[in-house]
């Protein structure tokens, strides 16, 4: 059931104007925060030598900061901004699309969690399985789910 209101284009679309609303809110107020996006929807231009990209996993997570923070806007509903990569801080500009954009995160904490990001269509089992193994694939979720003691 879950599985299936994932798959709605019109529940996708909340999250995704949920998303944007804060995003725009944090560079409103020139707040840093993170994004957690699918690798493989971003784009950069120029784009990064090959051997950076191969170290990014599944999803990628970025922090805006300082001058990253500066440089980002959104537009198309893609999330842009100037960021460095490698040692030698080979200089970019990162386009996410926000659909793509797994978490928010402020504070290390996340506010927000984006569920369709992880489906690309797969067969129903699949779907469930992937979702849940990115959600469980950042420490934070994980102490989240745990069930406190009283």
């Amino acid at each position: 059931m879950l599985y299936d209101i994932l798959q709605e284009d019109e529940f996708s679309a909340i999250l995704k104007n949920h998303a944007t609303d804060l995003i725009r809110y944090f560079l409103e107020k020139d707040e840093p925060f993170g994004v957690l996006a699918r690798t493989e929807t971003l784009s950069f231009n120029p784009d990064i030598p090959k051997e950076i990209k191969e170290t990014f996993a599944e999803f990628t997570l970025f922090l805006l900061v300082n001058y990253t923070l500066e440089s980002a806007y959104t537009e198309d509903s893609k999330l842009i901004f100037e960021a460095g990569f490698g040692s030698e801080n080979i200089g970019s500009v990162v386009t996410v699309p926000i659909e793509s954009i797994l978490q928010i995160i402020v504070d290390e904490t996340p506010i927000f969690v984006n569920l369709t990001a992880t489906i690309n269509k797969p067969r129903k089992e699949e779907g469930i399985k992937s979702s849940m193994e990115a959600l469980l694939s950042n420490p934070e979720n994980q102490k989240l789910l745990k069930k406190k003691k009283k």
